[in-house]
């Protein structure tokens, strides 16, 4: 309960304070007069305080029963000391979560209490040999802790609903020019969040995240802007491959993967009166274990394919509505009992734009999933969006599992069809580009899958939502 209200006074603190660089010394006979800068040039404070209360009925995952909630504190601060051509920076998180019982949804993806998000060195290096040669104009490389987000975010997100932020730690190439075209380069090793066990996420325990050494990601990703010219004007280009490579520990023990994972994204970006279109496609192949046992010593032939596409249209038109269809693909395991994986696991990215909701819901990962659906979008104005999007989700491979539900039929015959996903969410700005408020909803209506397979928790529709609130300063 005292960290409850810590937390509580911390948030309602963080709503009143103006920005930290801009925080006023104006003459008291001028109250009108610009506010002066309290901070020196070199150094800006930034973050951002959010408090989200979410409600669920009816518990989809193996097991459950009844409903749970849960009300999620996440607060990030940032400091960037610019001194030319290094920028040094160091951000702070801290993830909690409230109103547990002993049924609620609770891992180190919910709770991280006070820890080190990002620690790090940015060089400018615009200029330099490497950046003419790649035709660059601009390139920074980014040394310790960070967050990564590249690309169409499916592999590397910083997410924004999550109540805990992924993080690295390694060095990170980032570099574009003025057409548009881009490379991003890294070399890092996965933060591993602490705590884990259940007794001290209860307690919003705190305890130092660490770096999992003997997890090494290594990727390289290119876009090409304009990849067509007039032919499909407008339409850039992608490809890249990533590398993961582990091996267990004193400290760590893992499955032992081994992947290599190419792939390839086209995408248009939606605009008025025009149609706008993506297509995001990776394969895996390598090997692993099927647990993290240290007992566990056979490797597993890894081959999966995952996909997204969708095609949209936005009118030019009061409210700008965009309308589109959509596909998620993620292959399954089509023979559990066999030497081979060719389950499509979601490792570092992102889900929530292409599947939902996510926080203590979250039915749909990009893992033995094949999801057909479509959206609509609109934006009233420079203070509100909102959308609504639903799902028709299948397994690809009826013997393999509903991931997120931890729900499995070996023999195939429950079926493939885990339900119907309706999701919505509206965001208004009440204080423009400061305080936001945020409210969503979401439904599960079973699926034959859903409804009989012999671990389902037969709890009948999914009903969840939530209301967010968030300063940012």
């Amino acid at each position: 309960m005292r960290q409850f209200l810590a937390v509580s006074a911390a948030l309602t603190f963080a709503t009143l304070l103006p920005d930290a660089s801009q925080a006023q010394t104006a003459p008291v006979d001028n109250p009108s007069a610009t506010p002066e800068r309290i901070l020196p040039e070199w150094l800006e404070i930034s973050g951002e305080a959010r408090v989200r209360y979410e409600s669920l009925d009816g518990q989809f995952r193996a097991g459950g029963k009844g409903g749970d909630q849960a009300l999620a504190f996440r607060t990030l601060i940032l400091a960037e000391a610019k001194f030319e051509p290094v920028t040094f920076g160091l951000e702070l998180q801290d993830s909690r979560k409230e109103l547990n019982d002993t049924g609620s949804t609770l891992s180190a993806s919910l709770v991280n209490p006070l820890d080190l998000l990002q620690a790090y060195a940015s060089i400018d290096l615009s200029g330099t040999g490497l950046a003419n040669a790649l035709k660059q104009d601009k390139a920074r490389l980014k040394l310790g802790r960070q967050t990564l987000d590249i690309g169409g975010r499916r592999i590397l997100e910083r997410a924004d609903m999550a109540n805990v932020l992924l993080n690295f730690t390694g060095a990170y190439w980032q570099s574009s020019n003025a057409r548009g075209d881009a490379w991003n380069v890294l070399a890092v090793v996965p933060v591993g969040r602490l705590p884990q066990d259940r007794a001290s996420l209860e307690k919003n325990e705190m305890q130092a995240d660490r770096e999992e050494w003997s997890r090494l990601l290594l990727g390289v990703h290119y876009r090409r802007a304009n990849l067509f010219g007039d032919l499909l004007p407008e339409t850039s280009g992608e490809l890249f491959v990533f590398r993961l490579k582990e091996h267990d520990t004193a400290r760590t023990n893992t499955p032992n993967r081994d992947y290599l994972q190419p792939g390839f994204r086209l995408f248009k970006p939606p605009q008025k009166s025009r149609w706008d279109f993506e297509l995001d496609t990776s394969w895996r192949t390598g090997t692993r274990r099927a647990s993290n046992a240290l007992t566990d010593t056979i490797d597993l032939k890894v081959r999966t394919f995952a996909a997204h596409a969708h095609l949209g249209y936005t009118f030019d038109l009061p409210w700008q509505p965009r309308v589109g269809i959509d596909w998620d693909f993620a292959s399954g395991d089509s023979n559990p009992n066999d030497l081979k994986f060719e389950q499509a696991e979601r490792l570092f990215g992102g889900r929530r734009t292409d599947l939902g909701n996510t926080g203590i819901h979250g039915p749909l990962t990009p893992a033995n999933i094949n999801a057909a659906g479509g959206r609509i979008e609109v934006k009233p104005n420079a203070r509100s969006d909102m959308r609504l999007a639903f799902k028709h989700a299948h397994l690809d491979e009826a013997r393999d599992a509903w991931v997120v539900a931890r729900v499995q039929d070996r023999t195939g015959q429950s079926g493939t069809f885990i339900g119907t996903s309706i999701d919505g969410r509206a965001r208004y700005w009440l204080q423009p580009n400061k305080l936001r408020l945020e409210v969503g909803a979401s439904a599960l209506i079973p699926g034959r899958f859903a409804r009989t397979a012999p671990n389902a928790s037969r709890q009948g529709t999914t009903h969840y939502g939530y209301v967010a609130l968030t300063r940012v300063f």
